[in-house]
């Protein structure tokens, strides 16, 4: 009777399951059936980018959502970008309106939207910013507008910047819980966390110059934007003079304190219109569909090749780079012929050592058969530089975190945690004095600990050949920059580890170049999965739970959770990763 209740519960959770699925897809079908190819964005547009939206370097489907709104889609950075250069002659959009509260994005994504909208104000069309109380990254895109105002009675944050690291050895400490850690170069933080209570006067040195940078950009670019002294810009953030709106107005942050209908009734000026109408608000996602901005035409190609996230070996999720599917990919591209060059978009911290050097080894092939040109957005660090390092030229931004050209690896000893803590003790038979190395269970003898230090030592060599042969450098001179320190995309020009200074588009153009080659069209990898795939594959539910998660507990607290959940993954393996992920 059991057996027989298991079968029938199983196979009537399968049926509504499949039911559930097919509904769905039929409502889609129906949906997409009655929807024009491409939707109509009228006349008199203004178009809207806001800021809380975080672009990713491809743009995020989901087919779940998109049953029931139109506001599922979510474009990629590049997309953005091109369609604001669109905009520019689109005699249907006759502005930009920035939502500037927060920004969802990195540093050096803001530059490239920034960099966007300023090329968009040659068409002489307005950019308007309004944000009730703007953080310091998103007044940073806004000093892009043509005006930026504020709500009365919210302000603009103007303190500085700063970024914290959180240590766990006293919460190890007390549950007898000893990290065994291995690493090489002294500027590599990432294992810090665990061994020490507060930052090394190496990741101190360090941390110090790359957060100086991005803060000098800062005020660098709000200084030409607004014209005050880069001085006096620092001292309002180091005397604490910016603390209403109305002190925001006085020091010329902002253009004024207006309330959202008062910004809306600036806009219908600008595009002439009565209040009484309605703003023709075009949403992003929206004008992605409407207009073409991709390069289709050309008899040649060139493929992007976006990889995004932790460096994961095999196939990886979504949100991962998996060792397996870009060697793939990048096989895939040196292969096809009609592909005359490659760039490779790298926003990764880093990851598995192993899976960098899969990765690297199929770039190294690539470039034997065609230009492969490196792109680096907000992080192309430790593991994302390792697979970026054999590229032909490599663009970085200015605010790119890059370089921590280092190796670390651990392995937790609990047993003082489970047999103090728990009552619980272990035991077995092996053949060999090292068949339990990477157990967790016993601490590491001297001869296992040498070994594991020797293995980090290896793969921090091969590390450091990898990128001496890739930028035509000495070994010596790449161990003298190396040593796991970050250097930011200027920086690291000076130091000889990026080529030049450029957005995705200035690494396609070159790529162009290199191919000889100005009739060509450009073909995105990984390609969009198709609809059935993101419901088989779990993605579009998987991003629905990520979303309820965050607004249930917060953004800082999903983000931090999220980084206890990747320290996991570092047990054992070598890794090449950075530390952090800066948030300002």
């Amino acid at each position: 009777m059991k057996a027989f209740l298991k079968i029938f519960f199983a196979s009537f959770l399968a049926l509504a399951i499949f039911s559930f699925i097919s509904v769905i897809i039929a409502v889609w079908i129906i949906g997409k059936a009655a929807q024009p190819e491409k939707p109509d964005i009228g006349s008199n547009g203004v178009l809207v980018l806001d800021l809380t939206v975080n672009f990713k370097e491809q743009g995020q489907d989901n087919p779940i959502a998109s049953v029931l709104s139109d506001a599922s889609e979510t474009p990629g950075l590049h997309e953005v970008v091109r369609v604001i250069e669109y905009a520019k002659k689109d005699s249907a959009i006759k502005g930009i309106y920035i939502k500037a509260s927060g920004n969802s994005n990195g540093f050096a994504a803001s530059e490239e939207l920034r960099k966007a909208l300023i090329d968009f104000k040659q068409s002489k069309k307005f950019v308007i910013a309004y944000g009730e109380a703007m953080s310091q990254k998103a007044y940073y895109v806004a000093t892009a507008a043509d005006k930026i105002y504020c709500h009365p009675n919210g302000g603009v944050d103007w303190v500085g910047f700063s970024t914290q690291l959180y240590f766990i050895k006293g919460l190890l400490d007390k549950l007898e819980i000893q990290p065994q850690i291995f690493y090489a170069g002294k500027f590599k933080s990432a294992t810090e966390p665990f061994r020490v209570t507060q930052m090394t006067e190496p990741n101190r040195l360090q941390t110090t110059v790359w957060l100086g940078d991005l803060y000098s950009s800062f005020l660098t670019a709000t200084s030409q934007a607004r014209g005050i002294d880069t001085a006096q810009l620092h001292a309002l953030a180091n005397n604490g003079s910016i603390q209403f709106a109305a002190d925001a107005v006085k020091y010329h942050l902002v253009d004024g304190v207006k309330y959202d209908d008062e910004v809306k009734k600036e806009l219908f000026g600008l595009i002439n219109q009565k209040e009484s109408d309605k703003l023709n608000f075009v949403m992003l996602n929206k004008y992605v569909k409407a207009v073409d901005t991709k390069m289709n035409e050309g008899k040649d190609r060139i493929a992007v090749i976006y990889a995004e996230g932790d460096i994961v070996s095999g196939k990886g999720s979504d949100d991962e780079i998996g060792s397996d599917t870009y060697k793939n990919l990048i096989r895939k591209a040196r292969f096809d012929k009609d592909i005359k060059a490659i760039v490779f978009r790298v926003n990764s911290p880093g990851g598995s050592a192993l899976a960098s050097d899969v990765i690297w080894r199929e770039i190294t092939l690539a470039k034997k058969e065609k230009p492969v040109v490196v792109s680096m957005g907000n992080y192309a660090a430790s593991g994302g530089y390792y697979i970026s390092c054999a590229g032909d030229s490599i663009f970085a931004d200015p605010s790119t975190i890059t370089g921590s050209i280092g190796v670390f690896s651990i392995i937790a000893n609990t047993q003082g945690f489970f047999k103090n803590k728990l009552g619980i003790t272990f035991d077995g038979v092996k053949t060999g004095p090292y068949a339990d190395m990477m157990t967790s269970d016993r601490p590491l003898t001297e001869t296992e600990k040498r070994f594991l230090q020797s293995d980090v030592d290896t793969i921090y060599h091969t590390f450091k050949s990898r990128v001496a042969e890739g930028r035509k450098k000495s070994i010596e001179y790449i161990d003298s920059i190396a040593q796991g320190r970050v250097w930011t995309g200027q920086r690291a020009i000076e130091v000889g580890l990026v080529d030049r200074i450029g957005t995705l588009q200035d690494a396609i153009a070159a790529a162009a170049r290199m191919a000889k080659t100005r009739d060509y069209k450009v073909k995105e990898y990984p390609e969009k999965k198709t609809f059935l795939e993101q419901i088989m594959g779990g993605s579009a539910n998987k991003s629905i739970k990520t979303k309820a998660v965050k607004e249930e507990i917060g953004e800082d607290e999903y983000n931090m959770l999220q980084q206890m959940k990747q320290i996991k993954s570092w047990i054992g393996a070598p890794m090449t990763r950075l530390p952090f992920e800066a948030k300002m």
